[in-house]
């Protein structure tokens, strides 16, 4: 995701040479090119991540589009008072990118794992959260926060995976919904890279007669009401996956959205990381697999909830 997050950023920067890229001494693989062909628009502050939100807010409210970029929690948690009170507080054009949502550094252990951050990051006011699920989404998505304006968190997944379906004339939009798959017994709701097991859990769940709707929810903050509403009246069950705590993330914001509305769902199951940190280390998979986050678990537990 982190090439094409680049790939498109560098697009940008030739068509408005007011947006600039702060790195916390990370990326220079994957920025080589843009900081030779850039160098005006690229600032290295070294292993200082809330100096970097706070010199982002400064270029920002003095006409910048700023982008900050290193590892989620040190993106993120590090730096949630520069966050808070600097960038969002002061409506700046902050774009906080995060590479490594969820388990990507698996190995790293916890100091790595990504798993409370959108829990988080909503809650600040005035800001926007999206999560994409893949390549296309990750381009279209640094392309929609540069024209909004204000602070916005763009959680990448650092696995690299095959793009995830879209359409050719299809339209991005910031907290819209994308339809990935039809269906009438259930709902899943995904946001992340996390969409790849929900997909095969999909195809199991079909050869199995349920028929599945999904809905990548890759905006988590302003979410698409209604799309979670529609979903609620036509397929009833309603289930969320996220490679993230089951507390307050995708599964808190879609639960609030229905019980705000005054509407119960049939059937209502988050699917996520539950009781304790994510204390062991391994790949990203070996990890979904250890939380049943993996495709195999997610469709045993729709298959499941609808039985039960």
């Amino acid at each position: 995701m982190r090439d094409h997050f680049i790939q498109r950023l560098t697009s940008l920067v030739q068509r408005d040479p007011n947006i600039l890229l702060i790195t916390g001494d990370l990326g220079f693989a994957v920025f080589d090119d843009f900081r030779k062909d850039y160098p005006d628009n690229f600032i290295n502050v070294g292993v200082a991540e809330q100096e970097m939100i706070g010199l982002a807010t400064g270029l920002a409210l003095e006409g910048k589009t700023t982008f900050t970029y290193s590892i989620a929690n040190f993106a993120t948690l590090r730096c949630l008072e520069q966050i808070r009170n600097d960038a969002a507080y002061h409506g700046a054009n902050v774009n906080v990118v995060c590479i490594g949502g969820g388990f990507s550094y698996g190995p790293l252990g916890i100091s790595h794992h990504a798993t409370e951050d959108l829990t988080i990051l909503r809650s600040i006011p005035d800001i926007t959260v999206v999560a994409p699920c893949g390549y296309w989404e990750t381009m279209e998505a640094t392309e929609a926060i540069v024209k909004i304006k204000g602070t916005c968190y763009l959680r990448l997944d650092k696995s690299a995976g095959a793009d995830k379906p879209h359409n050719d004339n299809e339209i991005f939009q910031i907290g819209k919904a994308r339809k990935i798959r039809e269906g009438s017994d259930c709902t899943i709701i995904v946001t992340g890279g996390i969409l790849e097991e929900v997909l095969l859990a999909y195809e199991t769940l079909t050869s199995e007669g349920i028929s599945t709707r999904i809905l990548n929810m890759h905006t988590i903050k302003p979410i698409d009401e209604s799309a979670i509403m529609t979903a609620c009246a036509e397929t009833g069950a309603i289930i969320t996956v996220e490679e993230h705590t089951v507390y307050g993330g995708l599964g808190g914001s879609v639960a609030e959205v229905l019980m705000y509305s005054n509407t119960v769902p049939k059937k209502f199951l988050c699917i996520g990381l539950e009781a304790g940190f994510s204390s062991i280390v391994g790949s990203q998979a070996y990890l979904r697999q250890h939380y049943r986050l993996d495709a195999s678990s997610i469709a045993e537990r729709v298959r499941s909830l609808l039985k039960g």
